[in-house]
């Protein structure tokens, strides 16, 4: 049993450090791939569904999610709801 235990953690381990070596370090999860990222977390991605890592799901970017996302991080939203 602690045979067993020590193989599957080791398993887990190896597993982890695969991981860890293959996943992008080198940007941020909201930016897109052609876009800036890194360890500075002050960076801010530009706007619309064309810089987003995950584009957003098949005809719902409208013209307000537009400019919501455009006045990130301004504190004042759009006044045209």
């Amino acid at each position: 049993m602690l045979i067993k235990l020590a193989a599957l953690g080791a398993l887990g381990y190896a597993g982890y450090r695969y991981y860890e070596k293959t996943t992008r370090q080198d940007r941020n999860e909201a930016f897109a791939a052609n876009q800036a990222g890194g360890s500075n977390h002050q960076q801010i991605r530009n706007a619309g569904p064309g810089a987003m890592a995950d584009s957003p799901k098949k005809d719902t970017w409208d013209e307000v999610d537009e400019e919501l996302d455009e006045s990130f991080p301004a504190s004042d939203p759009p006044a045209n709801y």
